[in-house]
């Protein structure tokens, strides 16, 4: 567990749970989802004196569980959001050995373990998975905050614990956002494969699973926007400020979970067309095939259709009469032949110029 405490500009990272309100600023207890599981009395006890209240057992239940999807809700005393990161990692049960995972490579390491947020006006919870680097990344820019450095060049500390929460969520998405390039390229590795002529694509299995994680990344994003929406709304309901240091720190937090909402935005957009990506590739991979074996149907079509007269002279050349015109002349074989010569080159060159005889790349 990590435990920050923040007044103002200065920010102090302890060791040990804090057992009394900090005057003019706010604590943020990070920890992971088993600390937080077996430190639970000890946590519900530092916010009864910090805060004045304590977790609803039904919020600690969404806290610990692991796949509770994005959502936002509310007491009179807190709020909590639990929001499902995409990022690159592992997620908290590691997959048995023994089990088989087909798809891109960076399908199957997205990990969308949900992160839980308990915001009160002087303590931020954070309940992350065990394997979470959002935190160790957003304490160190937190720490570094701090420096004078950092300070001119116009980093902020957060001045509440909503907005240390929506600078988390930020990182969050923004984490999926550092993805893209490289997704895309693996989809288009995808798409390359099926639209090549020629080869014969049969990994479909893997394909299936791409297009599967594609919609649960979908369903994550939706998930994702319609909790920060509802975050948005509460902010709306809050009560008004009489001081206008207050009001202005209001109005920056709603203008940071509209830029979080839209960096949302942009995730749902890309995932979607990724999507559309691959389900155009596929249905290009069918109409390519269709339309090579439409031209085989035709080329072979064609050839019998040459082959037609051919077959009927020489199945007349082949009667059992007695009398038949060329049979018992000496050139009558070489005139049968040339006519059939004539006819074939005859009509190959009617059908070469209706196009029913073409190369295969024109």
């Amino acid at each position: 567990m990590r435990i920050f405490t923040i007044v103002g500009t200065s920010v102090v990272e302890t060791s040990t749970l804090p057992t009394a309100p900090v005057p003019g600023g706010f604590v943020w207890l990070a920890c992971a989802r088993t600390e937080f599981e077996a430190q639970l009395a000890q946590i519900q006890a530092t916010l009864q004196q910090l805060c004045g209240h304590t977790l609803v057992d039904l919020h600690v239940s969404d806290l610990l569980n692991k796949q509770l999807p994005s959502h936002y809700d509310y007491t009179s005393q807190y709020d909590l959001l639990v929001f499902r990161r995409l990022a690159a990692g592992q997620p908290d049960t590691v997959p048995s050995p023994t089990t088989k995972h087909s798809g891109p490579p960076i399908l199957r390491r997205i990990d969308t373990s949900p992160v839980g947020f308990a915001v009160s006006d002087q303590v931020l919870l954070t309940v992350h998975p065990s394997d979470c680097t959002v935190r160790d990344n957003y304490a160190e820019k937190l720490l570094a905050a701090t420096s004078t450095e950092l300070r001119a060049s116009g980093a902020r500390v957060p001045t509440s614990p909503a907005d240390v929460m929506l600078r988390i969520v930020n990182l969050m998405v923004d984490g999926y956002l550092d993805l893209r390039r490289e997704l895309t390229r693996q989809l288009d590795h995808w798409q390359t494969a099926l639209l090549q002529p020629g080869a014969r694509f049969s990994n479909w299995a893997a394909l299936l699973d791409a297009r599967l994680t594609l919609h649960q990344l979908d369903d994550v994003c939706e998930e994702q926007r319609s909790a920060i929406q509802d975050w948005i709304e509460a902010v709306k309901t809050w009560p008004d400020t009489n001081s206008p240091a207050a009001a202005r720190e209001r109005e920056l937090l709603q203008v940071r979970s509209r830029d979080v909402l839209e960096h949302i935005e942009r995730v749902v957009h890309h995932v979607r067309r990724l999507e559309q990506s691959v389900e155009t590739a596929v249905q290009m991979h069918f109409s390519v095939q269709g339309n090579r074996a439409n031209d085989i149907m035709l080329t072979l079509t064609v050839l019998t259709a040459i082959f037609l007269p051919l077959n009927l002279i020489a199945g007349i050349f082949g009667m059992n009469f007695e009398v038949i015109p060329l049979l018992h002349r000496q050139g009558g074989f070489w005139w049968a032949m040339g006519a059939m010569g004539v006819i074939a080159i005859g009509m190959g060159l009617l059908f070469w110029r209706k196009r029913y005889l073409k190369r295969s790349g024109s």
